[in-house]
């Protein structure tokens, strides 16, 4: 197995946005039949707006030409605190390794890209929303659960 991981840009747009389906799909059990067009569309508009102007990175993994995994960042700013002055957040996202290539070192390869990436735009504080399957990943990974913080669906 020989895995290359690239970042993608613009020239990648319709690759993107399918394995951003097809992460989608596998991440809440949808079916081949679930309607995703609104979602193809939204992500399209998305990747186009925050490749060009620096705001997401995306990462895909290959075996050969083969798509095996995803992970993205996005970047964002809020107003400055004391224990971040700069304000500046990550956060990963669309992290997804096929069944067939679990436990093999991918994501937590996809993660060393993904953080070295923010930790290079001066990005102070990283989060990301973990699913039960990859909770111990990201624990493991140094990742810590907040205490502090709310959400208003």
């Amino acid at each position: 197995m020989s895995i290359t991981y690239r970042k993608m840009g613009l020239e990648s747009l319709d690759l993107l946005v399918a394995t951003r389906v097809e992460v989608l799909r596998a991440a809440n059990l949808l079916g081949a039949d679930t309607d995703m067009s609104r979602v193809e569309a939204e992500s399209r508009r998305y990747y186009a707006e925050a490749l060009a102007d620096g705001t997401h990175t995306a990462c895909l993994a290959f075996d050969g030409d083969e798509f095996v995994g995803a992970g993205g960042v996005s970047y964002y700013r809020v107003m400055p605190t004391y224990h971040d002055p700069t304000g500046r957040k990550a956060y990963i996202m669309n992290m997804y390794v096929r069944p067939a290539y679990r436990r093999r070192g991918i994501a937590t390869h996809m993660l060393d890209l993904l953080v070295a990436d923010a930790r290079a735009k001066g990005v102070g504080s990283i989060a990301l929303e973990a699913t039960a399957a990859g909770r111990p990943l990201y624990e493991k990974y140094g990742f810590i659960p907040l205490e502090h913080e709310m959400e208003l669906p």
